[in-house]
C-alpha cells in the first residue's frame, strides 16, 4: 500500500436508510423540469442569455423554498440593495432568504460549511467567483473549474442543494470549460426571445429526472408567472384564413404541446433564394424543401422561404417535418390550411412519412383543445388512445398524399364558401 493512503469503503447498492426527500420549490414548472424537486446534495447549473430572467427566476425559487427550508442567495454581480429592489418588484420582500454579496470563494465556503448550513444556495454567477490561490482572473477556465469543484464538494459533504448561474457565449453555450456541465448533476437552459413574453426552462441533463423536459413561464412586470396550459396560450393569437399557418402537435419531454408553424413562400428577386428560419433547424428545412420538389413536383427551388415557430418556442424533434411541409404547401398554393386540423410526422428522403413516439399523448392534447382532425403517419402499434369521437385520424404514408389531401381539402373549403355566399 502506498504511504499516506487510505482504503476506500465499498458498500452495496441498497442502503439501510431511505434517501432524503426532494426539496420542492413550490413552482410547479420548475419542479417539473428538475424531476419532481431538487435532490439534496446536488449541483444545478442554470444558463441563459443576458437579461432573459435567470436571476429573477432563481430569486423567486429561493423565496418559495424559504417558506419550508433555509435558503441563501449569494450575488457576485449586484449589491444587496439592488437584489432587494428586485425582490420588492417581485413581491417576495417578506421571504426569509439570506442575502450576501461575495466573490471570494474561500469566504463563501467558510460561511456555508457549517453544521446547520442552508438547504439551498444560489450562486449568481459562477463566472464572478474566484479562488485567491490562483493567479488567473475570475471567469477564466481555471477559475470557473476550481470554483465549481469546491462548491460541488460542499454540496455533497453538507447535503445542500447548490444552484450555479452560468453566463452563455454568443453561440448559446455556457461560458467556461465544457467539463463544468459534466461536473454538475443537472443542467438547465433558460430560453426565450426578447420580443416575446414567454420563457422556456429546458433540462438538457438531469441525473435525477427526465432530460429535455421543459417548464413554461410568462415574463410580466411582477416577475415570472407559470403557464400551466402552454398549448392554449401559444394558439391564442392564431390568425384565421391565412395561408401557410399549420398547428403542430409536438412533445417537449413528457408534455404534449401544440404550436403554430408559419411559412411564407415568395418569388425570389435574387439569383440565390433566401432561407430565413426562426425556431427550427435550417438543415431539416433544406431537406423538406428538396423532398417536396423532387418527390412531389413543387417548384420551390427558386422561391424565397421564410419559416417561423410562433411564440418564441424552438422545435428540435423531427416529428415537425410533416407540419412544416404542410405549411410550405399551403403557402406555395396561397390557400389557408384547415383551422381544426393538427399535423405531425417525420419525413424520409424518399418521401415516406415515418411514425413518431407518443402519438396517443399528441392526439389527446389536440382533442382537449377542440381539434377535429389529425394528419399523422401510421402508428407503429395500434393506438390505445380513446378520445373525443369528433377527432378523426387520417394516416399519411407518403408526402405526395399530403399534397393531394390538402388540394382536396382546399377544393372542399372553396366549394363550401361558394355555397355560403
Amino acid at each position: 500500500m502506498l504511504r499516506g493512503t487510505a482504503r476506500v469503503d465499498v458498500v452495496g447498492l441498497e442502503g439501510s436508510e431511505p434517501p432524503p426527500p426532494r426539496l420542492k420549490a413550490g413552482l410547479e414548472e420548475f419542479d417539473r423540469v428538475s424531476g419532481g424537486g431538487m435532490v439534496p446534495g446536488s449541483a444545478i447549473l442554470v444558463g441563459g442569455d443576458p437579461g432573459i430572467g435567470k436571476s429573477t427566476l432563481l430569486l423567486q425559487v429561493a423565496a418559495a423554498v424559504a417558506s419550508q427550508a433555509s435558503a441563501v442567495y449569494i450575488s457576485g454581480e449586484e449589491a444587496i440593495d439592488q437584489v432587494r429592489l428586485r425582490a420588492g418588484r417581485l413581491g417576495v420582500s417578506g421571504a426569509k432568504v439570506g442575502l450576501a454579496t461575495a466573490t471570494n470563494l474561500r469566504d463563501i465556503l467558510t460561511s456555508l460549511d457549517v453544521a446547520n448550513g442552508p438547504n439551498l444556495v444560489v450562486v449568481d454567477s459562477i463566472q464572478t467567483m474566484y479562488v485567491d490561490t490562483l493567479d488567473s482572473a475570475p471567469g477564466t477556465v481555471t477559475q470557473v473549474r476550481a470554483c465549481a469543484q469546491e462548491l460541488i464538494r460542499l454540496a455533497k459533504r453538507r447535503q445542500m442543494t447548490i444552484v450555479l448561474v452560468g453566463h452563455v457565449t454568443k453561440e448559446g453555450m455556457i461560458a467556461g470549460p465544457r467539463v463544468l456541465e459534466h461536473m454538475v448533476d443537472t443542467v438547465l437552459y433558460f430560453e426565450g426571445e426578447r420580443g416575446h413574453q414567454f420563457r422556456i426552462l429546458r433540462s438538457v441533463k438531469n441525473r435525477f429526472g427526465p432530460t429535455d423536459e421543459i417548464g413554461v413561464f410568462e415574463m410580466t412586470d411582477r416577475g415570472l408567472l407559470e403557464v400551466p396550459d402552454p398549448s392554449a396560450l401559444f394558439l391564442s393569437e392564431r390568425p384565421e384564413g391565412v395561408s401557410g399557418a399549420v398547428v403542430f402537435a409536438g412533445m417537449e419531454g413528457t408534455r404534449p404541446m401544440l404550436v403554430e408553424v408559419q411559412a411564407l413562400v415568395a418569388p425570389s428577386a435574387f439569383g440565390t433564394p433566401r432561407r430565413a428560419i426562426v425556431g427550427w433547424d435550417g438543415g431539416r428545412l433544406a431537406m423538406v424543401l428538396a423532398v417536396l420538389e423532387t418527390r412531389c413536383g413543387l417548384a420551390l427551388g427558386g422561391q424565397d422561404v421564410y419559416l417561423n415557430v410562433a411564440g418564441g418556442l424552438r422545435i428540435t424533434e423531427p416529428a415537425a417535418d410533416l407540419a412544416v411541409a404542410a405549411a410550405l404547401v399551403s403557402a406555395f398554393k396561397d390557400e389557408p390550411f384547415p383551422q381544426s386540423t393538427v399535423v405531425f410526422g417525420e419525413i424520409g428522403l424518399s418521401g415516406e412519412v415515418r411514425a413518431v413516439s407518443q402519438q396517443d399523448a399528441r392526439l389527446k392534447e389536440a382533442a382537449k383543445l377542440g381539434f377535429v382532425e389529425a394528419l399523422a403517419p401510421p402508428a407503429r402499434k395500434p393506438t390505445k388512445w380513446i378520445g373525443n369521437s369528433l377527432l378523426s385520424l387520417r394516416e399519411i404514408r407518403h408526402l405526395a398524399e399530403l399534397s393531394m389531401t390538402l388540394s382536396h381539402k382546399l377544393r372542399q373549403n372553396t366549394r363550401r364558401e361558394k355555397l355560403h355566399s
